[in-house]
C-alpha cells in the first residue's frame, strides 16, 4: 500500500472528484484543510475546493484566481459551495509545478462558503 501524500494548504492537486464521473479528467482542486490535518500519518481524508475553468463572473459563491496566482494555465474560479473530502491516496500531483494559494486567499474561499450555507 502506497504512502499517503502529505499535501499543505493552499497547495493545488488534481483529484476525480466524486461527482464527475470515470470519463471526466482530473480536475484541479486547492487543499483547503488544515495543515494539522492534512499532514497527519492517520488522517485518510483531506478537504478541497475544485476550481473550475468556466467562470462566471456573477456568481456571489465562486472566488476568482488569475493564472499568475496559480500556475495554472487558464484563469479558474474557485467553487467554496462544492466543497468535497477525498482519500489522500486519490490526490494526483500535478504535472508541472504549481503556486501554493495565499492564506488570504483560503479565508476568502471560507468566507464564500459561509454565504452558501446562509452563515
Amino acid at each position: 500500500m502506497a504512502a499517503n501524500p502529505l499535501p499543505t494548504r493552499g497547495e493545488i492537486w488534481f483529484a476525480h472528484l466524486p461527482t464527475d464521473g470515470a470519463a471526466k479528467p482530473p480536475r484541479p482542486v486547492i487543499i483547503v484543510s488544515v495543515d494539522s490535518r492534512n499532514r497527519h500519518e492517520r488522517a485518510d481524508t483531506v478537504l478541497v475546493v475544485p476550481l473550475t475553468m468556466t467562470i462566471h463572473k456573477e456568481n456571489a459563491a465562486s472566488v476568482f484566481l488569475a493564472a499568475g496566482e496559480t500556475g495554472l494555465s487558464d484563469d479558474c474560479a474557485a467553487r467554496p459551495d462544492n466543497l468535497t473530502m477525498i482519500r489522500k491516496t486519490d490526490l494526483l500531483e500535478p504535472r508541472q509545478a504549481l503556486r501554493r494559494v495565499s492564506d488570504r486567499r483560503i479565508c476568502e474561499i471560507a468566507a464564500k462558503l459561509r454565504l452558501a450555507v446562509g452563515c
